[in-house]
């Protein structure tokens, strides 16, 4: 394993310091209201040393979740087991430690983070590009073709949806351990199933045993991880034409 040089590790310090400093400054004053001068003064940097580093205002943010892009590849590509399986295990592992990633996390500090982000819709907008990136790194390991950018695709957006409920509940005044039930079972429930028999068995399963307030829920994530699991056993054609299939039958009744 290589370790990064004096000049990397300078310029890892510049970048970490300076998101710190604008993170701090937005969360004061508002993003709006802080200009790139004002950050740049701040950080005893000229603007364009800023630019060099972040070429647009909102990566001053997006720098503290910069390294997210790549964690569900990393995941796969290190891991024997199947994708969706260990995509499931990581998130459970996340949960556990109440990684912020995972939307479990009520530390002050994360919340107002997330505030900023998430209340913010030019952030918001340019959060879109990190998503973007998350697929298609996702994807790359998956073999690169339609079937894994598909499926990429399901995966990240059921993993955000998961994230973005437990943000949403902690920011309504809810404390994470009272989320925790919730946030885990739902988590559990993305169990990718090999047979048909099985899986009826498993949904049919979280449906008893789920509150009924977050059993459609926990059927909707499922619902997204086995589009993913179809696509990446069948390829999009074969999920597509099962998918024809299945709603020509039901027009018939």
């Amino acid at each position: 394993m290589t370790h990064p040089g004096l000049r990397e590790r300078k310029k890892q310090r510049m970048y970490e310091n300076v998101s710190e400093i604008a993170v701090r400054l937005f969360l004061e004053k508002g993003f709006d209201a802080v200009s790139v001068a004002e950050i740049a003064a701040a950080a005893e940097i000229s603007k364009p040393t800023l630019f060099r580093y972040f070429p647009a205002k909102e990566d001053l943010v997006l720098h503290r979740i910069a390294d997210h892009e790549d964690e569900a590849a990393r995941v796969v590509a290190g891991s024997r087991e199947r994708p969706l399986v260990a995509l499931r295990r990581h998130f459970l592992e996340g949960l556990e430690r109440n990684d912020p990633v995972t939307g479990l996390c009520d530390h002050p500090d994360v919340l107002a983070f997330h505030a900023l982000l998430y209340g913010t819709p030019a952030l918001v907008a340019r959060a879109h590009g990190h998503l973007e990136r998350q697929e298609a790194a996702l994807a790359e390991v998956l073999g690169g073709d339609l079937d894994a950018r598909l499926a990429a695709g399901q995966i990240i957006a059921v993993r955000r949806v998961l994230a973005m409920e437990n943000w949403r509940r902690i920011a309504e005044g809810e404390r994470a351990e009272d989320v925790r039930g919730d946030a885990v079972a739902a988590a559990e429930a993305l169990e990718i199933p090999v047979d048909g028999r099985r899986q009826a068995e498993v949904v049919e399963h979280r449906r008893m045993q789920q509150p009924r307030q977050i059993a459609h829920r926990v059927n909707g994530f499922l619902n997204g991880f086995k589009i993913a699991a179809a696509i990446l056993r069948n390829g999009y054609a074969g999920w597509w034409n099962g998918c024809l299939c299945c709603y020509g039958n039901s027009s018939h009744h």
